[in-house]
C-alpha cells in the first residue's frame, strides 16, 4: 500500500516514508525524517529535522517532534529524536531533539504518551510506559519499562524513574524513584510497592513478597541504604532474585538519590 499525504501536509522530497505511512491535512515533515511503515499521523502535526519514527505509531493533531532544546548550551549539533514502534502520541505532545551531550532523545516501543506532555531533550524512555496527561520530563530524565506516571507530574532533570513504579497525580518528583515502587503525594515518599500493576504483569505472589522484603528493611527499618541492603544480602547468603539484584543496582547507581 502506498504513502497516503492529505494534499495540503507539507512532506520534504527527501524525507524517507515507508509505505502504509499515512500523514493528514496541514501536517509538516522537513527532510532529515524517516518514518516506518503503518505509522499514521494525523492533522498539524510538525516532524522536524533528526526525526526517525517506526512502525504502527499514532501521531495526534498537534504533536512537535524533534525541534531544538530548550537547552542555552544546545550549540546547534545535528542531533536525533528516536521512536519506537507501536506509540500512540496524543495531542499536543512536544518531544525535543537531544543536546550535543549525548546526541539523541530516545522513546522506546509500546509507550502512551498523553495529551500535553513534555519530553525534554537527551530523555530516554523505555517500553510499555503509560505518561498521563500534561507530565513534564526535564532535560536527561531516564524512564525504564512499564512505568505508569500520573497526570501534571513534574520530573526534574537527570532523575531516574525504576521499572514498574507508579507515581501519583502531581507529583513533583527531584529524586530518583526506585523501581517496583509506589509514590503518591507531595512530599514524595514511598508509599509501597506496586503489588496490583506487579500481579497483572504476571509477577509471582513470591517475588512480589520478596520485593517487599527488601524494601520494608532498606527503606522502612530505620537503617540507611547502604546498612540495608547489607543486612538483606548477609540474610540471603545463597544468592537473592533477579529482580532485587536491580533494585540494589538502581540504588546504589542513583546520583541524585532516591525516595524512601
Amino acid at each position: 500500500m502506498a504513502i497516503t499525504q492529505h494534499p495540503t501536509a507539507i512532506v520534504s522530497s527527501k524525507a524517507q516514508i515507508d509505505n502504509n505511512v499515512k500523514i493528514g491535512p496541514f501536517s509538516i515533515i522537513e527532510e532529515d525524517v524517516c518514518i516506518s511503515e503503518g505509522t499514521e499521523i494525523l492533522s498539524n502535526v510538525y516532524i522536524a529535522n533528526g526525526t526517525t519514527i517506526g512502525r504502527n505509531c499514532l501521531i495526534f493533531p498537534g504533536v512537535v517532534i524533534s525541534t531544538k532544546p530548550q537547552d542555552l548550551k544546545y550549540d546547534n549539533s545535528p542531533t536525533k529524536t528516536i521512536i519506537g514502534d507501536n506509540n500512540e502520541i496524543r495531542e499536543y505532545v512536544t518531544i525535543h531533539r537531544g543536546s550535543q551531550a549525548t546526541g539523541m532523545t530516545i522513546v522506546g516501543n509500546n509507550n502512551l504518551i498523553m495529551a500535553y506532555s513534555h519530553i525534554a531533550h537527551d530523555c530516554r524512555i523505555g517500553n510499555y510506559n503509560v505518561l498521563a496527561n500534561v507530565v513534564q520530563l526535564a532535560g536527561h530524565v531516564h524512564i525504564e519499562d512499564w512505568v505508569v506516571i500520573g497526570g501534571v507530574v513534574k520530573i526534574h532533570q537527570f532523575c531516574k524513574i525504576g521499572c514498574h513504579a507508579m507515581i501519583g497525580g502531581d507529583v513533583k518528583v527531584t529524586k530518583d524513584v526506585a523501581p517496583y515502587t509506589l509514590v503518591g503525594e507531595n512530599p514524595p515518599k514511598v508509599d509501597g510497592i506496586n503489588k496490583i500493576g506487579l500481579k497483572r504483569r504476571g509477577f509471582s505472589t513470591e517475588v512480589i513478597k520478596e520485593i517487599e522484603v527488601f524494601y520494608k528493611l532498606v527503606f522502612h527499618s530505620g537503617l540507611n541504604n547502604t546498612d540495608g541492603i547489607k543486612r538483606y544480602l548477609e540474610l540471603h547468603p545463597n544468592g537473592i532474585l533477579p529482580e532485587i539484584q536491580h533494585c540494589i543496582e538502581f540504588i546504589q547507581r542513583s546520583q541524585r538519590g532516591v525516595y524512601r
